[in-house]
């Protein structure tokens, strides 16, 4: 991709590269052929939802970037939206955000039952471990194969956990619930841990699993985080925005709730500002990997313009 690439093209290869992972997602869930366990039918309904599957295109990408080979990559896309679907299950569920639809659906909690949502989300996150650890399958008797993937595993799962999207939930919870007036450092901090981690996770995996080297992988990290943090920002602007039907969810929540995000102590103008400085920041970093990073740089600049 050049930098004539034109936005339809763009577009054909963002539709393309989601098909892929849509495929490779729904390959590793659950079947249920007794039907003995609504929760997979839940599972199967949180997953097939819809979404844009950024993260695993994401994971893919960098993969690919890095001259990975093989199938490897595989269980960790999979795993990385079961992860990231799970959060999103829970996060609807009336003790956290009280969300009755999402992407314009049924949320899981309110389809099936609140302790049937509980449920799918706890067997989404088992059914990520069990999926990413399979790869170790895939390795044979490549002892250098086998590092690479418990490295993965051990990037994937911190990423997810309390020092990374967990932490960063709890921590926007319990600010929620005892209504503790955020610093911009607080929200900084809680975008970082609740939203830019699974991207972290996301690039950092695709280019461990190729086999690249400990500055790249830092250069990835760090891009993701710029990535992340564009990404929830331009999320804020368009909670002021935005529109319910193309978000796929209400508009106006966080003023509702009184909550404070970037938008709310810095004002649209500024928070426009600082999606692209990030954005731009990450985009400079993939300038190092050229050619072979423009499909990641066009992506980073889809995102920033995004509208749902």
């Amino acid at each position: 991709m050049s930098e004539s690439y034109s936005r339809v093209d763009f577009q054909k290869e963002l539709e393309r590269r989601t098909l892929e992972a849509e495929k490779t997602v729904k390959k590793f869930l659950p079947e249920d052929k007794d039907n003995k366990f609504i929760v997979t039918e839940g599972i199967r309904y949180s997953v097939e939802a819809g979404g844009k599957r950024l993260r695993p295109v994401m994971m893919k990408a960098a993969f690919d970037l890095f001259k990975g080979e093989g199938s490897i990559i595989e269980p960790f896309m999979a795993a990385i939206e079961m992860i990231h679907t799970y959060s999103l299950v829970h996060d609807d569920l009336p003790a956290m955000d009280n969300d009755r639809f999402r992407r314009g659906n049924e949320s899981t909690w309110y389809k099936y039952g609140e302790a049937m949502g509980i449920l799918c989300g706890d067997e989404l996150l088992n059914l990520a471990a069990e999926t990413a650890s399979s790869a170790f399958d895939l390795c044979g008797d490549d002892l250098k194969m086998h590092k690479r993937t418990a490295k993965a595993l051990q990037i994937l799962f911190s990423k997810s956990g309390l020092w990374g999207m967990l932490g960063g939930q709890c921590l926007d919870v319990n600010a929620e619930k005892e209504k503790i007036k955020l610093s911009l450092q607080d929200i900084m901090l809680i975008h970082k841990l609740k939203t830019a981690a699974l991207i972290e996770a996301s690039m950092c995996v695709g280019a461990i699993l190729a086999g690249a080297d400990e500055d790249a992988v830092k250069d990835m990290e760090k891009c993701a985080y710029d990535i992340g943090i564009a990404f929830q920002i331009r999320d804020d602007i368009l909670d002021v925005t935005g529109k319910t039907e193309e978000l796929g969810k209400p508009v106006g929540s966080d003023a509702e709730n009184g909550k404070e995000t970037y938008v709310t102590i810095k004002g649209i103008e500024e928070s426009d500002r600082a999606v692209k400085d990030y954005s731009d920041e990450a985009m400079a970093i993939l300038g190092k990997y050229l050619p072979g990073s423009e499909f990641l740089t066009r992506l980073v600049s889809h995102m920033s313009e995004r509208n749902k």
